[in-house]
C-alpha cells in the first residue's frame, strides 16, 4: 500500500513542477528597474499581448517588496475580465525588447479587475509586512533578490477581441517599497598609543554584538554610548534617515584627565604649588586629589579637587565689581 501512495505523491510532485514551469512566447516592450533612487517609480506603456521585465537596483537591503501599478484608460471598465496578468520569474537570462520565446515560473495570475488603478505588491524579503486590501493585491509567498528579473504579461482572456481593446494601452509603473529603516555605520578613530583596547557600544540601550557591521535602525533619533577602561566614556545623538546609510566617526581619546586654568592678565596660576604657564591649555593630571591656586598682587585662592579618569575640568578666576545702594 505504501508503493502506490509514494507514486501518486512522485506524480503530483512533477505535475506541480511542470505546472509551474512555462513556456511562453511574449512581446517584450522594455525593462525596468527598481533602485532607491527611484522612489517615484519608473513608468512604460503597455498593451496586451505584451510584457516588461523589471529588474532591481544593487541596493535592495530596504526594500520590503515592489509596488506595479497600472493605470486603465477610461474604455476598459466596458472590458472587465477580459485580460490577465501574470508575472513570471525563474527566468535565466537577461532580456532584451522584442519578440522571445520564454521560459518562467508563474508566481501569480489573475484576471485584471474592472478598475482604473489596479496595484499589486510584491514582497522580497521575509518581514514585509504587506496586505491585500481592497485597494491592493499582494501574491502569496516572496520572490526574494536573487530570483529577479522577473516579468509581467497582459494577455487576452477571451478569443476575437475587438480593435478598440486590441489598442488599448496601459501605464504600468514600477516603484520600490523602503522600509522606515536606515542604517549607521561606525568608524572608529583611535590615539596613536592606544589602539587595539576594548571597548563596548551601546544604542539606545542595546549591546553592538559586531562593530564592523552596519547597524540597521528605524528612522529618527538614536543614543549611542562607548563604555571603555581604556578609552573615554563618549556618549553622542544622531539621527538615522529612511533608506540611507549614516557614516558615524568616533574618536576615540585618552582617557586620561586633563585641566584647563583660565583667568586675568598678571594672575599666577598654581597646581599642587606647581607654578603653570600653559594657560588656556588642556594639561594632562593624574587622577586624584590635587590644589588649584591662584595669586593677584597679595590676593590668593585655593580650592581642592578630586580629579577624576577621563573627564576634563576648567579652572577659572572670575574678578566681579559689586556696587550696593543703600539710604
Amino acid at each position: 500500500m505504501r508503493k502506490p501512495a509514494i507514486l501518486i505523491a512522485l506524480c503530483l510532485f512533477f505535475l506541480n513542477f511542470q505546472i509551474q514551469a512555462e513556456s511562453f512566447r511574449t512581446q517584450i516592450v522594455g525593462s525596468v528597474e527598481v533602485s532607491l533612487e527611484k522612489q517615484g517609480g519608473t513608468a512604460i506603456a503597455l498593451g496586451i499581448n505584451s510584457s516588461a521585465v523589471i529588474t532591481l537596483g544593487p541596493q535592495t537591503r530596504f526594500f520590503r517588496g515592489i509596488e506595479l501599478e497600472l493605470s486603465a484608460p477610461q474604455a476598459w471598465l466596458s472590458y472587465q475580465g477580459s485580460l490577465t496578468m501574470a508575472i513570471y520569474n525563474g527566468l535565466g537570462r537577461q532580456l532584451a525588447a522584442g519578440v522571445a520565446d520564454l521560459e518562467g515560473s508563474r508566481i501569480a495570475f489573475e484576471p485584471l479587475p474592472g478598475k482604473l488603478q489596479i496595484i499589486y505588491q510584491i514582497p522580497i524579503q521575509p518581514a514585509h509586512g504587506l496586505r491585500t486590501s481592497p485597494y491592493v493585491t499582494v501574491p502569496a509567498g516572496i520572490t526574494p533578490p536573487d530570483s529577479f528579473p522577473i516579468l509581467f504579461r497582459l494577455t487576452p482572456a477571451v478569443k476575437g477581441i475587438n480593435a478598440e481593446l486590441e489598442n488599448m494601452v496601459f501605464q504600468f509603473t514600477v516603484r520600490p517599497i523602503v522600509s522606515n529603516e536606515g542604517a549607521v555605520r561606525l568608524i572608529f578613530r583611535y590615539p596613536a598609543q592606544l589602539r587595539n583596547r576594548p571597548f563596548s557600544v551601546l544604542i539606545d540601550g542595546n549591546l553592538v554584538e559586531d562593530v564592523r557591521e552596519e547597524q540597521l535602525l528605524r528612522e529618527g533619533e538614536h543614543h549611542l554610548v562607548v563604555r571603555s577602561d581604556d578609552y573615554r566614556n563618549e556618549s553622542r545623538r544622531f539621527v538615522v534617515e529612511r533608506s540611507k546609510t549614516l557614516d558615524l566617526t568616533i574618536e576615540l581619546q585618552d582617557p586620561t584627565p586633563l585641566i584647563i586654568f583660565d583667568g586675568p592678565e598678571n594672575t599666577l596660576f598654581y597646581l599642587d604649588n606647581a607654578p603653570i604657564t600653559q594657560l588656556r591649555q588642556p594639561i594632562p593630571i593624574e587622577p586624584g586629589i590635587h590644589e588649584a591656586r591662584f595669586r593677584v598682587g597679595d590676593y590668593t585662592i585655593s580650592k581642592t579637587m578630586n580629579i577624576q579618569r577621563g573627564k576634563t575640568y576648567r579652572v577659572s578666576l572670575e574678578v566681579d565689581l559689586s556696587i550696593q545702594e543703600s539710604e
